[in-house]
């Protein structure tokens, strides 16, 4: 449950809004990280650990005893029992119509802002990064040519039956996510080309190993493609350093690399080779 929803469900009870304000050095979190406090339910986090366990028992305080919005300078350290060293300033703030207002505007920004992820391919592999990706904050859609193999999906996750595919890699916004791993090599390929041909992609990733990687490289360049553009491609998704071909295991290795090349500060290794067969 989004806080938005939570101070819905809950502002009869009376909630409190933890909110870090400032964060100097090393903290759990950063500062705007927040987290919503009814006498009986908790949403969202501040880092956990001992900051979060006392904010938590003075925001019930201020619900039973009907105490005041507090502001808190804490440094994190032996005192708090956090050996973080960092000090952060946190406010605690009963939540209104105005606060409730506030936070659902704050998180519709905050979704329109997403980074949107493309994963053309609802087979085995698709469906398990679809489901890794889900509760990142990505904008992920799953794409297929096929009925009937995107059901039982996170509500997170929008579901597209196309007939053509590579129409969506054309309609989509700039810096957008590509990751190909459909049930067809000559589809996958169709994919990857459209993705590298548009320039302004984000990331761009196909399931595969190094002959499959070399044949596309192979087509890529006799059809006119540039190799440069090669650069930008990443075969295998989600690296060659773990030997598991597992659904699951592929998509958390390249969710944890979409999150590093979408919300990290580090540009992905380009170029991988590995022995991923396509596992879609």
């Amino acid at each position: 449950m989004n806080l938005s929803a939570f101070l819905n469900a809950y502002r009869r009870q009376g909630v409190v809004v933890v909110r870090i304000d400032v964060a100097e050095g090393s903290t759990p979190r950063e500062a705007g990280a927040c987290m919503a406090v009814s006498p009986a339910a908790i949403a969202g986090t501040i880092g956990g650990g001992q900051l979060e366990f006392h904010c938590i028992d003075l925001a019930r305080h201020m619900l039973s005893e009907g105490a005041e919005d507090q502001l808190l300078d804490i440094p994190l350290g032996p005192q708090m029992g956090q050996c973080c060293g960092g000090r952060v300033r946190v406010s605690l703030r009963h939540a209104g119509v105005a606060e409730i207002a506030l936070f659902s505007a704050r998180e519709k920004a905050e979704a329109a802002a997403r980074p949107p992820v493309l994963i053309f391919g609802a087979g085995h592999t698709g469906r398990a990064l679809a489901q890794a990706l889900a509760p990142l904050p990505f904008s992920v859609s799953l794409i297929d040519d096929r009925d009937h193999v995107m059901n039982g999906l996170p509500t997170a996750v929008t579901c597209i039956r196309m007939a053509d595919t590579v129409d969506a890699v054309s309609n989509a916004p700039a810096r957008t996510a590509f990751v190909v791993l459909s049930h067809s090599h000559a589809l996958d390929y169709r994919l990857t080309e459209a993705a590298l041909a548009r320039g302004d992609a984000s990331y761009i990733g196909m399931i595969g190993s190094a002959t499959k990687r070399a044949r596309f490289e192979a087509g890529f360049l006799r059809a006119g493609g540039r190799r440069e553009a090669l650069a930008r491609l990443t075969c295998p998704i989600g690296g060659s350093d773990v030997d598991d071909k597992r659904p699951e295991v592929i998509a958390a290795l390249t969710a944890a690399e979409l999150v590093r090349c979408l919300l990290g500060r580090r540009e992905p290794a380009k170029g991988r080779r590995s022995r991923h067969e396509s596992a879609a």
